[in-house]
């Protein structure tokens, strides 16, 4: 059987789940995901787990939050004044917006704190700081 290696496209299916068994993300209903083995495309720790898989093999994959979304970093969390927000956004907490960094480059946002006076903003991937569950199976080994 065709087994997969750094640097060869594969084709996985995927359930990824939180510790508490809530389902974060599927390929379920939809095409399998496409990706090269070995390219960073995907996150380290299920990267790392399809080397070796043969195809129609199916396994589940522990990842620690390191190998994932990483830590939740503090430096990530940003309080601004309540004015510099457009007025016609109807603000909530858990809502997405987006943000220009300096550079020009556009970071999505979560509010997750309002006052008066301040809203704070976190640019921490939603996921991070989260231990993650994959069951995935190697549905195609290409060139």
């Amino acid at each position: 059987m065709t087994q997969a290696k750094t640097g060869d496209t594969v084709r996985i299916h995927y359930t990824g789940t939180l510790q508490d068994g809530s389902t974060f993300d599927s390929s379920e209903g939809r095409d399998p995901l496409e990706f090269e083995v070995g390219s960073g495309q995907i996150i380290p720790g299920l990267d790392g787990a399809l080397p070796g898989m043969e195809v129609g093999e199916k396994k589940v994959v522990n990842v620690a939050c390191e190998d994932a979304y990483g830590p939740v970093q503090p430096g990530m969390r940003q309080a601004v004044p309540r004015e510099s927000i457009p007025p016609e956004i109807d603000l909530q907490t858990g809502m997405q917006l987006q943000m220009q960094s300096s550079e020009g480059q556009v970071l999505p946002v979560t509010v997750v704190e309002m006052t008066e006076e301040k809203v704070t903003l976190d640019a921490n991937h939603p996921l991070a700081g989260q231990d993650l569950v994959f069951e995935i199976e190697l549905v195609a080994v290409g060139e």
